[in-house]
């Protein structure tokens, strides 16, 4: 999950390794730029650096606790996500969005790749963002979308099981009718779950499609948080 903050008070900024107890590693990018990112996602933290590369502060925390889930790893995800549930991170993450605008931020936007959607809806259906992007998400239901306020965009995969296309659909319908939110939602054909941030970047077909939805994510912050 990721933070998307405008760089209006950005001189200011004090540099935190730890935002409410949970840890962020700092990356440099362009000098003065800077990108914190703590995960073990190397395509996520490339997403997190071209966003900084714009203008913008980027906070990554680390949810995972350094213990983020292995697919072929010893332990089922049934038993990792009971330690792990993206609800848990809603405190926290409102702490942090809290601690960005005392330091004079007000422009605050999320993007939330799977486990993430979860945390970025939940933070839709308040007045704290000005803007939010879910991708692929996972743990979002049809009456999350129903209490969405602000401007919202859903990438989603054609194969997906955790969200397939037909709840991706309902979503859409049900943000369509909500005329004073705007949203953008679309099943990008030939995706699969994580099509976003877990791509094989020698794959030229995966890399386009990640980078097609990079750009709408881009376009989207860019559009919302100077709102």
């Amino acid at each position: 999950m990721m933070f998307h903050a405008s760089s209006e008070c950005y001189a200011t900024m004090d540099i935190y390794r730890m935002i409410n107890g949970v840890p962020c590693i700092i990356g440099m990018l362009l000098g003065s730029m800077q990108s914190y990112t703590c995960t073990p996602n190397v395509t996520a933290k490339k997403i997190a650096d071209q966003i900084a590369g714009l203008g913008y502060l980027v906070v990554a925390p680390d949810y995972m606790n350094k213990d983020p889930f292995v697919d072929q790893g010893n332990v089922p995800i049934t038993d990792w996500l009971k330690n792990h549930l993206p609800i848990s991170a809603v405190p926290s993450t409102r702490t942090i969005v809290d601690v960005l605008k005392q330091k004079g931020i007000s422009s605050v936007g999320a993007v939330g790749f799977c486990w993430g959607g979860k945390v970025v809806v939940e933070l839709a259906k308040l007045d704290i963002l000005k803007v939010a992007v879910m991708c692929h998400p996972s743990f979002v239901s049809v009456d999350d979308i129903k209490e969405v306020k602000i401007p919202i965009a859903i990438l989603a995969a054609e194969t997906d099981n955790i969200t397939p296309p037909a709840m991706a659909a309902q979503f859409q319908e049900i943000l369509g009718s909500k005329k004073d939110v705007k949203s953008f939602v679309k099943i990008y054909p030939g995706t699969f779950h994580g099509w976003v941030n877990r791509y094989d970047p020698s794959n030229p077909v995966q890399l386009g499609k990640a980078e097609e939805a990079h750009k709408k994510i881009f376009e989207w912050l860019q559009t919302y948080l100077h709102e």
